[in-house]
């Protein structure tokens, strides 16, 4: 099992890994890394099992593994891993 796997959100958490920017455009042509931006867009790695409402009832949270989602610029907080020094994952 990764370590990334090991790593489960509570509540409505949602763990994410940040999607890296191309450095390689349609045609073909390679991009320098200081003109690549970080994107605000992430893929869903690991779900929290939700919430609970007022009344005691669960309520389920809205994502699935493998979404999509776009981050916002300031928020979540990082996660860093040794073993994962190339990928950037936010709570």
């Amino acid at each position: 099992m990764s370590a990334i796997k090991r790593v489960i959100p509570l509540l409505d958490r949602v763990l994410v890994e940040r999607v890296k920017a191309e450095t390689k455009t349609a045609s073909g042509i390679l991009l320098p890394e200081k003109a690549v931006e970080k994107l605000n867009e992430g893929v869903v790695v690991a779900v929290g099992p939700g919430n609970v409402n007022k009344d005691g009832d669960a309520v389920p949270t809205g994502l699935a593994e493998g979404d999509r989602v776009l981050l916002p610029s300031y928020g979540g907080s990082p996660i860093k891993l040794e073993s994962f020094k190339d990928k950037e994952y936010l709570l």
